[in-house]
């Protein structure tokens, strides 16, 4: 069942949707690239994967309508990595306060800009985030927050998506917590090749199941 959200950032509410399977392992925030927003397809298919393999989905706008409006047309908001990270970091604390549930493991889903705003975020709420997971990502946008992210990252590249490769590789060497780079053969830098997203939500999904794996065991409650 679908629950959708107004949840509170600053001065403003940003609009998102809300499904956690029976006995959820976690929940996956995702944050969207540039441009895009909660109904991006790619998006939505690794959140049905994701789910299918026990694994809540929180899928939401960065920003509002008015700002989507105004970044249109000027392009900046999509960039502005601190404005992105810190309203993730806001709906990771907004979401575990209304799941009201201290064993939540919670993981980040970033693709394109929204990678750098996944690491962003996750550097400053440390342990807080159990794994992340970067399709596509500009990791590079993360700066120097990259050095201080404590929580397990997977890089997934395209093949062909060369320059996105070496900023991968890049910000790879900067990582200091368990991390891997994947690079999936023929895929381009939005994986629209037959099977590279399924790969690429495959690999996701192995991820995230290792790493929001309660130490206890213990699972969350599905969301009726």
């Amino acid at each position: 069942m679908v629950r959708n959200l107004h949840i509170p950032s600053g001065s403003v509410f940003l609009e998102g949707e809300l499904v956690v399977p029976a006995a959820a392992a976690g929940i996956v925030l995702f944050a969207h690239g540039s441009g895009s927003s909660r109904f991006s397809p790619r998006n939505q298919y690794v959140a049905r994967i994701l789910r299918d393999a026990g694994i809540g989905t929180l899928l939401f706008d960065l920003l509002t309508r008015d700002e989507e409006v105004v970044d249109l047309r000027t392009g900046e908001l999509r960039f502005d990595i601190n404005l992105l990270a810190e309203r993730l970091a806001d709906a990771t604390s907004w979401i575990k306060s209304q799941l009201q549930s201290d064993h939540l493991r919670i993981g980040y889903f970033g693709a394109s800009t929204g990678a750098a705003a996944a690491l962003v975020a996750a550097a400053k709420l440390g342990g807080a985030i159990a794994a992340i997971v970067s399709r596509g990502g500009r990791p590079d946008l993360a700066a120097e927050a990259l050095s201080h992210v404590e929580s397990p990252t997977l890089l997934i590249v395209g093949g062909r998506d060369e320059v996105v490769i070496q900023l991968n590789q890049d910000a790879y060497v900067k990582l200091a917590c368990e991390k891997e780079l994947k690079i999936i053969p023929g895929a381009t830098h939005l994986f629209e090749e037959p099977g590279a997203l399924e790969e690429a939500a495959r690999l996701a999904a192995d991820w995230f199941r290792k790493h929001l794996a309660a130490p206890n065991g213990r699972r969350m409650p599905a969301v009726e």
